[in-house]
């Protein structure tokens, strides 16, 4: 894929939806439209990027970690991670992993993607046909709304507890 098939994201944050109860992942197209892509996720996978937002450390390393830090060991670089499509209500991203002069392209979720590029502090991307098709154009107002959103972010990861992975 080349760069101009894709467009830079900022990950604006993980807030839980009210009526779901389940934690969405914000992302915001850079430049241009500003576009927003909301995608929903696990309680899991939105602890872990908040974690890596707030700089904290664990003192084991968690699997997003442990990703980054076998990449690294291996003599691999992540380049960046591109969200790519949405087939059936689900999403689909891929690493973009460089080892030996050889690109090598991962499919794996947006989640653990986003995840594993804040730790690495890559760019996060998606394609432009997927912002195109699901992109959603938020006032620039909505900016002071972003803030909350990272406000809610915070008390959630603050407050979550072990019983919510648990599968009911």
């Amino acid at each position: 894929m080349r760069d101009n098939d894709s467009v830079t994201l900022d990950l604006v944050g993980v807030r839980v939806d009210a009526p779901a109860q389940q934690p969405v992942m914000h992302l915001r197209e850079q430049d241009g439209e500003r576009r927003m892509l909301g995608i929903y996720i696990g309680a899991a996978e939105a602890s872990a990027i908040g974690f890596a937002l707030e700089g904290r450390k664990p003192p084991r390393p968690l699997t997003h970690d442990l990703i980054v830090n076998l990449f690294e060991n291996f003599g691999a670089h992540l380049s960046r991670v591109v969200i790519t499509e949405m087939r059936a209500h689900t999403y689909f991203a891929e690493l973009h992993l460089v080892h030996q002069g050889q690109t090598h392209v991962i499919s794996c979720r947006p989640s653990d993607a986003v995840a594993i590029a804040v730790r690495a502090e890559v760019p996060i991307a998606a394609t432009r046909e997927l912002i195109d098709e699901v992109g959603v154009v938020v006032d620039e107002e909505d900016d002071e709304a972003s803030e909350e959103i990272m406000d809610e972010f915070r008390d959630f990861i603050e407050n979550i507890s072990p019983e919510d992975f648990q599968e009911k």
